[in-house]
């Protein structure tokens, strides 16, 4: 059975330490350069999606030839939503 040392806890905390400084250093040096690539992906899939969806709605506009116009609509403005009526509140002496 071994027996628990002072040299043996030193070289412990060492190895911890150094691990500990070792992954700080190579996380500085890697990790910006793995971000970037993330970020740079996660922007090509959005355009692609982009492209597919506006492809897809271009597709449909082309295969139908009627266009429709309403000049109701485009005359009058659309109206807001009344919630309420306004109510004015005096304070009171």
């Amino acid at each position: 059975m071994q027996t628990a040392s002072f040299s043996g806890f030193i070289k412990i905390v060492f190895y911890i330490l150094t691990f500990y400084y070792v992954f700080k250093l190579l996380a500085k040096l890697f990790l910006p350069l793995i971000v970037k690539k993330v970020v740079e992906k996660a922007g090509e899939n959005f355009q692609q999606q982009q492209q597919r969806s506006q492809g897809s709605s271009r597709n449909k506009t082309q295969t139908n030839d009627e266009v429709i116009f309403n000049a109701k609509n485009d005359k009058n403005p659309r109206e807001t939503k009344k919630v309420g009526e306004y109510v004015d509140y005096e304070e009171l002496d």
